[in-house]
């Protein structure tokens, strides 16, 4: 069945329809790893989002449970160059386009991706929808004008959990660290499981009174989707963790601690989503290839959005000095701060990739490091 890719500003891609037989309309979006399929259309963080796999060809291996980072998927639809829906792969429990269909979410192959993510890259991350080709495109541009754009709107309510749960074994005298479930992806619970933690999982909503009573030894952020300057309810809760325990934020948790001690964010024009992005820590002097997905960032001292120095430059913030630990290097954007004044200090990627590089899973360690320090 032939369909097409419509963006708000008018620009078409035709191409063949798979998956469910239904539109999908969100904010279209592109990453650029070579693998994880699965692993992004079940991420939390692509709530909202039409996501283009800029590897060719996608589905190769199939789609297992093993490779789920939620209980569903949240990309809205899947647009690929070249869709394979192979199940005989090594570890494979079905194929990949007979996934999608089963689990609802519309796709499209054949498509021209190589030029719909160069338009991107020079018209910035939109709205826009797939749609089979029965739907006109005058009604197709009639639904993509009724999505909110994603600047100004909150995933998190849509992705977070509605009650607390607790994972791992008490018996291993490992810390309790409480979490604001704003989208976690389950490799991350996984990772601090593996390194002998207790992970409470909080929803978003949680006030701060009923967080500091569970007498946690640190806090967590997690990643997640949408806007970090509409979720003031979290940044607000934060002001009251920070300083009382180690806290420690990747992806959208970066965001949200930053605006917690006074920064701001901005957003990107297209984003970083992708497991081959570099970033310079600026402890070790180490690169580190990493895997990333958001499409905002925090604004750098003096409201610089990208950064001239490889310094561990420094902020003022509300509960003290910060400085800068992490830079990404493809556009200079700050990736990552220590907090000096009160233990605690953020990532904007991904450290348990889920899948990509293993180079920055060193991160869970250094936290935990921190939570022994500060017992």
């Amino acid at each position: 069945m032939s369909g097409y890719v419509l963006l708000e500003d008018g620009t078409k891609f035709e191409g063949d329809y798979v998956g469910a037989d239904a539109p999908a309309v969100g904010e279209v979006v592109f990453t650029t790893g070579m693998s994880g399929y699965q692993e992004s259309m079940t991420d939390p963080s692509f709530a909202g989002q039409l996501i283009t796999f800029t590897y060719p060809h996608i589905g190769n291996y199939g789609v297992s449970q093993a490779a789920m980072e939620s209980d569903r998927v949240w990309a809205r639809a899947a647009i690929m160059r070249e869709a394979t829906n192979r199940e005989d792969a090594p570890d494979a429990e079905a194929g990949w386009l007979d996934w999608l269909t089963d689990c609802g979410i519309p796709a499209i192959t054949g498509v021209d991706t190589r030029a719909l993510v160069r338009h991107i890259r020079d018209a910035g991350a939109m709205r826009g929808g797939v749609f089979p080709a029965r739907i006109a495109e005058d009604e197709a541009r009639a639904l993509i004008a009724a999505e909110p754009p994603m600047a100004g709107s909150d995933f998190v309510r849509e992705v977070t959990p509605q009650a607390m749960s607790v994972h791992g074994e008490s018996n291993l005298g490992g810390p309790r660290i409480v979490a604001i479930d704003t989208g976690i992806k389950l490799s991350i619970v996984r990772n601090f499981i593996q390194r002998g933690a207790i992970l409470e999982l909080h929803p978003a909503t949680t006030p701060a009174s009923e967080l500091l009573a569970r007498d946690a030894d640190a806090y967590f952020l997690a990643n997640g989707p949408g806007d970090p300057s509409t979720l003031g309810y979290v940044v607000d809760t934060l002001k009251e963790l920070i300083g009382q325990k180690p806290t420690f934020g990747i992806c959208l948790g970066h965001q949200l601690m930053c605006r917690a001690v006074g920064l701001e964010t901005f957003k990107l024009p297209f984003g970083h989503r992708g497991a081959n992005h570099p970033v310079k820590d600026l402890q070790t002097g180490r690169i580190e290839i990493t895997s990333q997905n958001h499409g905002f960032a925090v604004v750098g001292p003096g409201g610089q959005h990208q950064l001239e120095t490889d310094e561990p430059i420094r902020w003022t913030t509300d509960v003290g000095e910060a400085q800068l630990s992490h830079l990404n290097l493809y556009d200079r954007t700050v990736e990552g701060l220590t907090l000096l004044d009160v233990p605690g200090g953020t990532v904007q990627y991904h450290p348990e990739a889920g899948p990509g590089p293993h180079d920055s899973l060193y991160l869970f360690d250094r936290f935990l490091e921190q939570i022994s320090a500060a017992a």
